[in-house]
C-alpha cells in the first residue's frame, strides 16, 4: 500500500493560521507544521488541562502565539490581519460532549459563532488559498442503523457538543458557498473519528482517564463499553489535514466535507480498546458499567473514508493495536523523565516512515 506523506517543499515558508493550538490535536499540528517549515500563527485560549502537551512540549517556541477567545471578533479580526496567513487550519473549540451538557451556550458560541467570526475574519485577506475547518464524525444524525456514515447523509446532534458543530458545518458550508469560493479560497471541513495519543489530559477521555486511574493505583470507570467509535492515533487525521490543503492549494474544485478514520470494519468498542490500552501498560483495573447512568451517548458510530480515500490518497497506516501501544508508550516515558518533545517527533518520524 502506497503512503503519501506531507511534503516539505509544500510548506516550507508558507504562512499557515492555526487556531487551537494549545489544545491536544493543535499542539502536534503546530509541532508537525514546524518540522516541515512552515510560519505558524496560533491563536487560542491558555491549555485547560494540567498537565498539557502545549506546555510540557514547548510547543510556543515553535510558532508566534496569540491568547484570544474566538468568540472576541474584533480582536480575532486584528490578529488575522496581523498573520496575512496563506491556509489556515480552524481547531479551536469546545471539544467535550460531557462540557457542552454543562454548558450549552458556551458550547454553541464557541462552536457556531466563533466559527462564524474566523470566517468572516478571512474575507478580506489578500492572500488566502486554503481554509481547512476541523469539525468531527459526530456531526451526522445518528440513527444508530449499522452503515458508516459517509459526506452527504444528513446532518444532527443529540447533545449541544454534536449540535453545535454539525451546525458550525452549515456556517462553514455558506461562507465557503455565499463568499470564498468565487475568491478562489478552497475551504473544506474535515470530520475525523475519535483520536487517541501521548499527550492528551483532557477530562473525559477513554486513555487520558485510564492513564490518570492507574498511574494513582485506582480503578477506572467505564460507563459505556459496548459503544463502538472509528478510533485512530492522532497522527492520522492530522497527516489527512496536511494532504488536504496541499491539494486544495492546487484544486480548490475539491473543496467540500471529508471523513478521516480506519477503515468502517475497523470501529472497535470501548472495551476492545481499553482492554489493548490495559496490556500495553501492563497493569490496570477496570470497573464495567452498563452505560445506563450519565448522558446519553450514540453506541454506534463508524465513517465512510472512501472520499478521502480516492480524491486524496488518504490511507489508515497504525492499526489500532499499534496507535494504543505507541500511545501509552508515550505516557509512560514521559511518566519516567523522557521529554514529550522529543517523544512526539519520535512519533511523528516515525509515522513518516511507515513503510
Amino acid at each position: 500500500m502506497r503512503y503519501v506523506n506531507p511534503r516539505p517543499r509544500f510548506w516550507r515558508g508558507k504562512r499557515v493560521l492555526l487556531t487551537g493550538h494549545t489544545g491536544f490535536k493543535g499542539s502536534w499540528l503546530a509541532l508537525w507544521l514546524n518540522r516541515l517549515g512552515a510560519s505558524v500563527t496560533g491563536i487560542a485560549l491558555p491549555p485547560t488541562s494540567e498537565p498539557n502537551l502545549f506546555t510540557l512540549a514547548d510547543i510556543s517556541l515553535l510558532l508566534e502565539s496569540h491568547e484570544i477567545d474566538i468568540r472576541d471578533a474584533d480582536a480575532l479580526a486584528y490578529w488575522i490581519g496581523a498573520a496575512d496567513p496563506e491556509i489556515v487550519f480552524h481547531l479551536a473549540a469546545q471539544p467535550l460532549v460531557r462540557a457542552s451538557y454543562r454548558d450549552p451556550l458556551g458550547t454553541f458560541s464557541t462552536n457556531i459563532q466563533g466559527t462564524a467570526n474566523l470566517l468572516e475574519a478571512l474575507r478580506p485577506l489578500p492572500h488566502l488559498r486554503v481554509v481547512v475547518a476541523i469539525t468531527t464524525d459526530k456531526v451526522y444524525q445518528n440513527l444508530e442503523h449499522p452503515f458508516p456514515y459517509r459526506e452527504t447523509d444528513a446532518l444532527g446532534g443529540h447533545d449541544p457538543y454534536s449540535a453545535s458543530k454539525a451546525a458550525s458545518e452549515l456556517v462553514i458550508a455558506s461562507y465557503r458557498d455565499a463568499f470564498l469560493a468565487e475568491r478562489g479560497i478552497a475551504v473544506a471541513s474535515a470530520r475525523a473519528g475519535n483520536v487517541i495519543g501521548g499527550g492528551d489530559w483532557s477530562e473525559d477521555r477513554l486513555i487520558p482517564d485510564a492513564v490518570r486511574a492507574w498511574s494513582a493505583g485506582r480503578s477506572l470507570f467505564v460507563r459505556n463499553p459496548a459503544a463502538t467509535r472509528p478510533w485512530q492515533h492522532v497522527l492520522e487525521p492530522l497527516g489527512a489535514y496536511l494532504r488536504l490543503a496541499e491539494r486544495l492549494w492546487d484544486q480548490p474544485a475539491l473543496a467540500g466535507p471529508y471523513n478521516f478514520g480506519p477503515l468502517p470494519h475497523e470501529a472497535v468498542s470501548v472495551r476492545e480498546v481499553i482492554e489493548l490500552a490495559r496490556a500495553a501498560y501492563g497493569a490496570g483495573a477496570i470497573d464495567y458499567r452498563d452505560g445506563a447512568d450519565g448522558p446519553h451517548e450514540a453506541g454506534w458510530l463508524a465513517l465512510e473514508i472512501t472520499k478521502a480515500r480516492t480524491i486524496l490518497d488518504v490511507q489508515p497506516r497504525w492499526s489500532l493495536s499499534q496507535a494504543v501501544t505507541r500511545t501509552l508508550q508515550w505516557y509512560r516515558e514521559q511518566a519516567s523523565g523522557a521529554s514529550a518533545l522529543t517523544l512526539s517527533e519520535a512519533d511523528i518520524a516515525a509515522f513518516v516512515g511507515t513503510p
